[in-house]
């Protein structure tokens, strides 16, 4: 298990945008939590932060209590996996199996290790029938699965998932959230980067929205998607999910998915 915590988290891009601005942020052992925002809000700026591919311009990003800025982005790699928005520019192996095998294999992994890694990841997300199939041979929504089960074989204690559900239809996304659901059993702590807010609801225990580089709400679903701050979330560009309209409507209190409009609608009576 781990711990990942952002401290007063700036940055600024070389041409001067400021795209952080003092971000304090905890994402805790065996939870998850979705980043919100609009496109330019800095949701996958602060993701890059997690596994360093970016170092803030001030601020520290802990982890388990030691600052990261002294360790490499190999080592952080061992840590924490990012499955990228755009599978086209994780994917890179001329096979499914090599592309899943790499990261193991790479971490320092035996060979019959990352084997079985890899298979299982695969077997997850449901693309063990493709070990010899070119990855371009896939459709949109197989290669996405397909980088998901990448970061899956590394078995990180950390996963941070950037639109983890972009292209896919109902019953992938369904899957995506099993995994998320599974990842947290197992004592795993899982980041996600969505637009898909009504998934957020019902997948993350936990919401942060962004604003200018600014976290503006945090909490749970019930908290991020009651009708109390709604004019926040629409500051910051964002709908609340359809459940929470209609349980506003009804009168029935927070009710951040359709699951939830169901139980208070029962409790009535």
């Amino acid at each position: 298990m781990s711990e990942l915590r952002l401290e007063g988290i700036a940055f600024e891009y070389p041409d001067g945008t400021r795209a952080l601005d003092g971000v304090d942020l905890v994402f805790a052992p065996a939870t998850s939590t979705a980043l919100v925002g609009a496109n330019g809000s800095g949701k996958t700026t602060l993701a890059r932060h997690l596994d360093g591919l970016l170092r803030p311009t001030s601020g520290r990003v802990l982890l388990d209590g030691t600052d990261t800025a002294g360790s490499r982005v190999a080592e952080l790699a061992r840590v924490v996996g990012l499955c990228f928005q755009l599978p086209d520019r994780q994917i890179f192996s001329s096979t499914v199996r090599d592309e899943v095998e790499f990261g193991p294999r790479h971490a320092g992994f035996e060979a019959e290790a990352a084997v079985a890694r890899a298979t299982a990841a695969l077997e997850r997300v449901g693309l063990a029938d493709q070990l010899g199939t070119h990855p371009g041979d896939l459709g949109e929504t197989r290669r996405k699965l397909l980088t998901i089960a990448s970061v899956l074989a590394m078995e990180t204690p950390v996963v941070v998932l950037d639109e983890p559900t972009t292209g896919l239809d109902a019953r992938g996304i369904a899957l995506v959230s099993s995994i998320i659901e599974e990842l947290v059993t197992e004592g795993r702590t899982v980041v996600g980067i969505s637009h898909d807010l009504r998934f957020v609801a019902r997948t993350f225990e936990r919401v942060a929205v962004l604003d200018a580089g600014r976290i503006t709400l945090q909490g749970s679903p019930s908290d991020v998607f009651a009708e109390a701050v709604w004019p926040t979330l629409r500051t910051a560009r964002l709908e609340p999910p359809p459940a929470a309209v209609t349980g506003a409507r009804l009168g029935l209190g927070s009710t951040p998915t359709e699951e939830a409009v169901v139980a208070a609608l029962r409790s009535r009576g």
